[in-house]
């Protein structure tokens, strides 16, 4: 299944069950791991497990079945491994203190800042 389509089936799944603050980040310049990464919020430990769940339910309905799922257990950091696309399902304060969004933004300006300088 092609990236953009994985993305759209994600963010889908995650707005059917009202996910909040949903970000979609284009990583492929910064990692060969992964070419995109879908984040969003759950308002509470079930509700984090039920997006994510959401959005396994919704791959393999597809015909993409996920590489794994890591996380289910705490419910306060979900992620759903998708191959081109990794999602991140986590409770608001999880989210604020691990920022992945301002994380992956500052190496992606610092790839290009090294890369420009070359």
């Amino acid at each position: 299944m092609e990236t953009k389509n994985l993305i759209d089936l994600a963010v889908k799944a995650l707005e059917n069950l009202k996910a909040q603050d949903i970000e979609v980040l284009d990583v492929s310049d910064m990692t060969t791991i992964t070419d995109a990464m879908v984040i969003a919020s759950g308002t509470s430990n079930r509700h984090v497990r039920s997006l994510a769940d959401n959005v396994v339910i919704k791959a393999k309905e597809s015909g993409h079945q996920p590489l794994g799922v890591e996380g289910e257990q705490q419910g306060d950091w979900i992620l759903v491994d998708l191959n081109d696309v990794l999602v991140h399902v986590m409770l608001p304060k999880t989210r604020d203190f691990y920022n992945l969004e301002k994380l992956w933004k500052i190496s992606g300006a610092a790839r290009r800042a090294a890369q420009s300088s070359s």
